[in-house]
């Protein structure tokens, strides 16, 4: 029996999330390893997830690291490029979906002010039918209670949900509620996976 429902991780499934390389890129390799050794930046954006207010907590956490204050704001002030580049194969498989009358969902990790702002510079985050983000529940992923908040809300048995995630824990998390998995490795990992769930013929899914 197929899956009645596809739950999309953002974060490095539907576009790229790799801070340190934004960093690379900016301010230089040496320069960002001391950064990162004396500002916990993803302790920072843990608080944003949760639910924290968007700008004001990076900058809060500026004021905190004066030596670093204008690397730290960048968090904020290019966050854009901190999210770059778009996956464009999961969106593609995301909207094959679409077309196909198969509800796709996000679960995501992710501030509720910072999803609000990413909506506006990212298309794809207005196409979900459900939108299940950490910084509006409340709880954050693996913890079980997101997954279970999951299932309430939506009313599909949890053997029913595909889940797609690029870190092991939250599919761990998600296989333990008796979720169908797919650890994300790349668009055409995925594409194979639905294919293989009768979601999508090969021609749809890209292969």
């Amino acid at each position: 029996m197929r899956p009645e429902a596809v739950i999309f991780d953002i974060g490095n499934v539907l576009m790229h999330w790799q801070p340190e390389a934004f960093y690379d890129r900016v301010i230089g390799v040496e320069r960002r390893q001391r950064l990162f050794s004396e500002v916990d930046l993803h302790r920072m954006n843990e608080l944003v997830d949760a639910g924290g207010l968007f700008r004001e907590t990076i900058y809060e956490w500026a004021e905190r690291f004066p030596a670093w204050a204008p690397e730290v704001r960048m968090w904020y002030d290019r966050w854009i490029e901190l999210a770059s580049p778009r996956i464009e194969g999961s969106i593609r498989l995301l909207r094959a979906l679409r077309t196909n009358g198969v509800p796709v969902f996000s679960l995501t990790n992710f501030g509720s002010h910072s999803y609000e702002e990413a909506r506006t510079k990212l298309d794809f985050l207005s196409e979900f039918d459900r939108e299940y983000v950490s910084g509006r529940m409340q709880v954050m992923k693996p913890d079980p209670q997101i997954f279970e908040m999951v299932e309430i809300d939506c009313g599909i048995p949890a053997g029913r949900l595909l889940f797609t995630d690029d870190k092991a824990e939250n599919i761990t998390a998600a296989a333990r509620r008796g979720w169908r998995t797919h650890q994300f490795e790349s668009w055409q990992g995925l594409a194979r996976r639905l294919v293989a769930e009768a979601l999508l013929t090969e021609q749809e899914a890209g292969l």
